[in-house]
């Protein structure tokens, strides 16, 4: 498997990866793997064009509101 050793990162940029990783109780190296497979995935023509099929599919459509959702929940 490949691997990939990055230099002059910033420290600001460490600790956001230290941070986000701690949060979501992962490692910093899976934490680094999962941003950076997202990334160049959605930065695919292929994953860009699923976008805009999603958008299509979805366009015209109305979705009741979250608010509306919650307040009868808690009127059940």
């Amino acid at each position: 498997m490949p691997s990939l050793s990055l230099r002059g990162l910033s420290v600001q940029a460490y600790e956001g990866l230290r941070d986000l990783a701690h949060r979501h109780h992962r490692s910093m190296q899976e934490q680094a793997r999962l941003l950076i497979e997202r990334e160049v995935g959605l930065s695919r023509s292929d994953g860009l064009e699923r976008a805009r099929q999603w958008r299509l599919h979805f366009s015209g459509r109305s979705f009741p509101s979250l608010e509306s959702d919650l307040r009868a929940d808690r009127t059940r």
